[in-house]
């Protein structure tokens, strides 16, 4: 399972967004100063922190360098109240590897999460036949090679790597389209029929591997 270090010390923000975090399938701990989030990042087994920049204690900077001297290999997100350019070239410069201002929709932090752990996804994903090569670009199913658009195979992708979980809709068009306001159009209706139709070959018919999940979003089945 994929664990986050939520680094923040207001919990009106760490609350909320843990659970958010928790319903995405993430294993969270959460720190509210910068000596407990250092140590939590330094002696857990962590695959991503969210760490805001303005900890008591150690701030996110700090924290951030620490990691990063320390040899390991985390993905760091931060989170400032801070818009000035200057200070998020600071905190890239630091070694984080995003940022997001404050305030931010809870819906772009999780998208760039997502983003963001996908670097360390695997090459190949393959579950109920489809076979997803994320470098080359190409997915197959059953053998034989799919040709899919764009915007086809960030939705496949999307459902594909957490397959078996359902993905409401307006993480799915957030993280594939990036524009909230789609929501209420049936743009992803219609992505996911024609998926469903090259997913199904070329005798036609509809696949069932993708779920719909009425009033919620869809799944992607691996059985």
């Amino acid at each position: 399972m994929t664990t986050v270090l939520l680094a923040e010390d207001d919990s009106a923000i760490s609350d909320p967004l843990s659970r958010a975090l928790e319903r995405e399938g993430y294993k969270v701990l959460v720190a509210p100063d910068g000596n407990a989030a250092l140590s939590a990042a330094l002696y857990n087994d962590i695959n991503l922190v969210i760490l805001d920049l303005g900890l008591p204690g150690t701030d996110g900077l700090e924290i951030c360098r620490r990691i990063r001297d320390s040899g390991r290999d985390l993905l760091v997100l931060m989170l400032t109240a801070r818009t000035d350019e200057v200070d998020f070239i600071v905190g890239l410069d630091a070694g984080a590897d995003d940022y997001v201002g404050k305030p931010f929709r809870l819906a772009e932090l999780l998208a760039r999460v997502r983003a963001l752990l996908r670097r360390r996804e695997p090459e190949v994903l393959e579950i109920s036949g489809v076979r997803m090569e994320a470098r080359a670009r190409r997915v197959l199913v059953d053998g034989a090679e799919v040709s899919l658009a764009n915007k086809e195979f960030e939705l496949l992708r999307a459902l594909m790597t957490r397959a078996g979980q359902v993905v409401p809709r307006e993480d799915i068009i957030d993280e594939v389209w990036h524009d909230p306001s789609l929501l209420t159009s049936k743009t992803l209706d219609m992505h996911i029929s024609w998926l469903r139709r090259k997913l199904a070959g070329p005798n036609g018919g509809v696949d069932h591997r993708i779920a719909t999940v009425r009033g919620v979003g869809f799944r992607f089945d691996s059985d």
